[in-house]
């Protein structure tokens, strides 16, 4: 069935999200899951989030396009930047246009050299406990709606809860153990993506898409896919 009105594609997302609190879930596309549905339900052009590992530095986890992900690197190296500051205060920000900031340089130069005019950086946080925060990036110099910062928010909240459920908030070092995995994840996948990309001869999107699919289509996470993609044993 096709979803048309803005209503029913917000169920269809909260839906997805909340889905991994009955079910087994692969961490990683859960958290793309986050930042792609944000994109198609709001009004930016790309998202990335940012994920605090056990010793509280932040890694980038998931992005909808190399360019916001080059954007948080960028974020991440400056020590200073929306999410970051997002991070370490777990309020909201907002620059309506980046074009007229006079702090976060390094971000500023960064986001307007991929083309992105506006953020709103959401946090990742529950009881209290921030863990990570989300950009969301826009192509024009304009605020996000209250209703679209409301529901970026609500996005973000509810994959946060998926994330730190009760079955691995039992004890602490599981919680830590759950974000670790994620993060050394994610350096399977980008060595993954390079190779799916030299040998596939496409951009790394579109490698990181066919990891996607390839992944989902045999039931498998996609950290094993990614493994097999790095030794070898299959080719995208």
């Amino acid at each position: 069935m096709v979803t048309n009105t803005r209503a029913e594609r917000v169920s269809v997302a909260f839906v997805k999200l909340t889905d991994t609190l009955v079910a087994d879930y692969d961490v990683l596309d859960l958290l793309h899951t986050l930042v792609e549905e944000s994109v198609g339900l709001l009004d930016v052009a790309a998202a990335g989030l940012l994920l605090a590992d056990p010793s509280g530095e932040l890694q980038v986890v998931a992005s909808t396009s190399e360019e916001s992900r080059l954007v948080e690197v960028l974020q991440l190296q400056a020590g200073a930047g929306p999410c970051v500051e997002c991070y370490l205060t777990g309020k909201a920000v907002q620059v309506a246009d980046i074009k007229s900031l006079t702090a976060w340089q390094g971000f500023r130069e960064a986001a307007l050299s991929q083309g992105f005019r506006s953020i709103h950086a959401v946090p990742m946080r529950v009881q209290g406990r921030t863990i990570g925060a989300m950009g969301l990036f826009g192509a024009s110099a304009r605020p996000l709606t209250k209703e679209d910062a409301a529901i970026g928010q609500a996005l973000a909240d509810v994959a946060t809860i998926s994330l730190m459920q009760e079955r691995t908030l039992r004890e602490a070092a599981l919680v830590n153990e759950q974000l670790q995995r994620a993060l050394n994840t994610r350096v399977l996948i980008e060595q993954a993506k390079g190779v799916i990309a030299h040998t596939a001869g496409v951009d790394m999107d579109e490698a990181f898409n066919r990891l996607r699919s390839h992944a989902r289509a045999n039931s498998q996470s996609l950290q094993v896919t990614a493994g097999k993609i790095v030794d070898r044993s299959l080719t995208l």
